[in-house]
């Protein structure tokens, strides 16, 4: 049994204890906000673009309390979930990887590149086991993307095509020192996912814009492969209008079949091939198959290889690429 404490009650924090109560060997025995009455397990009036966040939590067993370091200390908790703005991720990830303690952080794992390096120095030293958490990697529906792509099920990709665009969410994301903006906190899932399934391209092509956050809100990139797919591009923004309901796609061609998944629909991922289009249907929660993995990880004593520290510096250097490509109106090489 893991016994697991939750730095950060905002909306992942509560999808985090949504995720929880389905896998086996997970007990969430502590908590922690600044906000007293989350604390304490209230969670009335938070907010959520997924499905499946806790809106109150039994406190029967759990410990709630304010202050972070006395969670990362406590000998009741064998790993923490850190899921506070990103700006605080460094201080609590190596407090908690310099306690002993296994740590899921989420994304992104920093604000720059050098940050996030210095979290995955730390955690190399460490004994407790250590993951970023980018759950696209582990959604059902791309998890069959990855899978069709490594087999060249339907022949090599010729182009790709993501997009995930919301309005500004509540709280702290539309303030860009915390957020680093929409770049950083929603278009990193597309850019994270880009670099798994082609790896790290030779140079990136962005567009993009600041609408609230004084970062960039929107933001249109093309990834640049001397040797892969001649089409693969990603859209991310906070920038629609309010009401606008959140959009998660991508659309892949093979050289024989093109697929092509949308959150918005029932029939989520649908496959053209030979002549005919199907449904295909996948079960599964992205964000339980993602912790169980860690979990696993941490019970069998094997660090986690599906994604890791180092993962998510490249990541982040990507960003920073298209950022720099925003900036100068040109081809940023990674």
């Amino acid at each position: 049994m893991v016994r697991i404490g939750i730095i950060g009650l905002g909306f992942m924090g509560r999808m985090h204890i949504g995720a929880y109560e389905k896998i086996d060997g997970a007990r969430l025995v502590a908590v922690a906000d600044k906000d007293e009455k989350r604390a304490q397990g209230d969670f009335s009036g938070g907010w959520s673009n997924v499905a499946g966040a806790a809106e109150k939590l039994d406190m029967t067993g759990i410990t709630g309390t304010t202050d972070f370091h006395e969670l990362i200390t406590s000998p009741n908790v064998d790993m923490v979930d850190i899921c506070v703005p990103t700006p605080f991720h460094e201080e609590l990830a190596v407090a908690a990887l310099k306690a002993g303690k296994h740590v899921l952080c989420e994304k992104p794992l920093a604000l720059d590149s050098g940050a996030a390096q210095r979290i995955a120095d730390t955690a190399a030293k460490s004994k407790g086991m250590f993951m970023p958490a980018m759950c696209m990697r582990f959604w059902p529906q791309w998890v069959w993307l990855k899978k069709a792509i490594d087999e060249k099920r339907y022949g090599v990709v010729t182009g790709a095509v993501f997009r995930r665009c919301a309005s500004m969410p509540p709280g702290w994301f539309s303030k860009g020192d915390l957020s680093g903006g929409a770049i950083l906190d929603l278009h990193i899932h597309d850019t994270d996912f880009v670099f798994h399934l082609f790896g790290k391209p030779d140079a990136v092509f962005s567009r993009g814009y600041s609408k609230t956050s004084g970062k960039t809100d929107h933001i249109v990139t093309q990834y640049l492969y001397d040797k892969g797919p001649r089409l693969v591009s990603a859209e991310g923004s906070w920038c629609m209008a309010d009401g606008f309901a959140f959009t998660m796609r991508y659309t892949v061609n093979f050289e024989k079949a093109s697929v092509d998944f949308d959150i918005s629909r029932e029939n989520q991922l649908i496959l053209s091939h030979a002549g005919k289009s199907e449904n295909i249907t996948l079960d599964g929660d992205g964000y339980a198959a993602e912790l169980a993995y860690f979990i696993n990880c941490i019970n069998k004593g094997e660090k986690p290889t599906l994604v890791t520290a180092a993962d998510a510096v490249t990541g982040l250097r990507i960003l920073e690429a298209e950022q720099k490509s925003i900036d100068t109106g040109a081809p940023a090489k990674v």
